[in-house]
């Protein structure tokens, strides 16, 4: 089973782009920005599933890092 969020890898500019089932959610510069979208998206209490692979898959870099590639 897939991850229903992606975290994507750095970009360039810093920032990283958030897809929530395939769909794109926004761009996080941080985990509050994360935890925002997610919120958004109608998903709260999400803070305590940013580190479970059932629900947030990094890509391209280590999670909770959002610096410049």
């Amino acid at each position: 089973m897939n991850a229903p969020v992606v975290v994507h890898h750095p970009s360039s500019a810093g920032g990283r782009a958030v897809t929530i089932n395939g769909e794109i959610a926004g761009i996080a510069r941080d985990d509050s920005d994360l935890i925002e979208i997610l919120r958004r998206a109608g998903l709260y209490d999400c803070e305590y599933a940013l580190d479970n692979p059932n629900w947030v898959e990094w890509r391209g870099g280590q999670a909770h890092h959002y610096e410049a590639a």
